[in-house]
């Protein structure tokens, strides 16, 4: 599943190319992943066109993007869900991107426009800087123009700089685990900005119980710290406990506590604060780094807004490491389950609790 690296490169494609943004017509290819949304496709259609992006906000692993009617576009990427940007021009790639020829957007099936019913043509975007594009990577190639996957389509109200077949913003998911829907805007319950992206004090209702992750300035640090020493769970569970600090998922929980030298099975109960405090500083450390090369990439599945995939897979020193030599000591790592999820460690440097 993306975690919070991943989803933040999402959100800040997301910024850089929808802001100021309106939506001039949706088409949904398939229903299922707006099943939250009230009143059905057809609301959601209705409460979208017209509408312009003011924002692109992020807390955890939950994007929204805020609308000029005071309510939000929220989304959840789920397993496999994508959010991907074509046919806006302008874009420069990042040193050393490589920005391969794309296909031209294809014509779309028939969708809700600002005038009614009608069929959105989105054929001649042949100039393939305007297309997304991948990095120059071996894991992922770029997307499709209608991919196998593509569930939702929103075509952008055309601006100087799009490509000639017109701008659009897809939305692809193979596994049909994450979602979208329009809903209200709440006020935070401590007064601070919803999340990163926007000052404005507001998310979405919906995520009110959702808590603050490890790269926001608002996470009271002193009160995670306490919630989870007074927990019993194994340590990786409270990390991966949304309600407690949200945006870690099984891959920066196994790499913050191989940092912080903590095996996952200790209770929090019998975790000290310095202890604490070291764990959820290497896990954000671990996060930052992995925002900085785009997140962490298996396959085509975990990409950005551009369709970019992320690099942080190679650095890895825990997950996915079973077998392997610790990086840091040599020792060979091992994997075992806590609460259904696998955990890998190194043996030395993690001392595993005694039951």
């Amino acid at each position: 599943m993306p975690e919070l690296p991943e989803v933040e490169s999402v959100r800040a494609g997301l910024a850089r190319y929808l802001i100021g943004r309106t939506i001039e017509a949706v088409e949904v290819l398939d229903p299922r992943p707006l099943r939250r949304q009230v009143g059905g496709p057809e609301a959601f259609v209705h409460a979208l066109i017209g509408r312009t992006v003011r924002a692109a906000v992020r807390r955890g692993k939950l994007l929204w993007l805020p609308l000029d009617d005071d309510r939000a576009l929220s989304a959840h990427l789920g397993m496999s869900g994508q959010i991907l940007v074509r046919g806006v021009l302008g874009t420069a790639s990042p040193p050393g991107v490589v920005r391969p020829r794309r296909p031209e957007l294809g014509g779309a099936r028939c969708a809700a426009t600002a005038g009614g019913t009608d069929a959105i043509g989105m054929t001649g975007a042949t100039d393939t800087a305007g297309m997304s594009a991948a990095r120059a990577s071996i894991l992922v190639r770029g997307p499709s123009v209608r991919p196998r996957h593509l569930r939702v389509r929103f075509r952008l109200a055309p601006v100087e700089g799009d490509a000639s077949g017109g701008a659009a913003v897809d939305l692809v998911d193979q596994r049909m685990l994450g979602g979208m829907h329009v809903t209200d805007l709440v006020p935070t319950a401590d007064g601070s900005s919803g999340g990163t992206g926007s000052p404005r004090a507001l998310l979405p209702a919906d995520a009110s119980r959702l808590a603050r992750d490890l790269l926001d300035p608002a996470l009271d640090r002193r009160a995670v710290i306490a919630r989870m020493r007074s927990s019993r769970r194994a340590v990786k569970t409270i990390l991966l406990d949304q309600h407690v600090v949200s945006g870690v998922g099984n891959i920066y929980a196994d790499e913050g506590l191989w940092a912080a030298r903590v095996h996952g099975l200790r209770p929090g109960d019998r975790l000290g604060p310095r202890v604490v405090m070291r764990l959820l500083k290497e896990t954000a450390a671990v996060m930052e780094r992995a925002l900085a090369v785009g997140g962490t990439s298996f396959d085509s599945l975990y990409v950005d807004a551009d369709g970019a995939a992320g690099y942080f897979a190679r650095e890895l020193a825990a997950y996915g490491r079973g077998g392997l030599e610790c990086r840091r000591c040599g020792e060979a790592m091992r994997t075992e389950a806590i609460g259904g999820r696998s955990h890998t460690f190194c043996p030395r440097c993690q001392v595993r609790p005694r039951r």
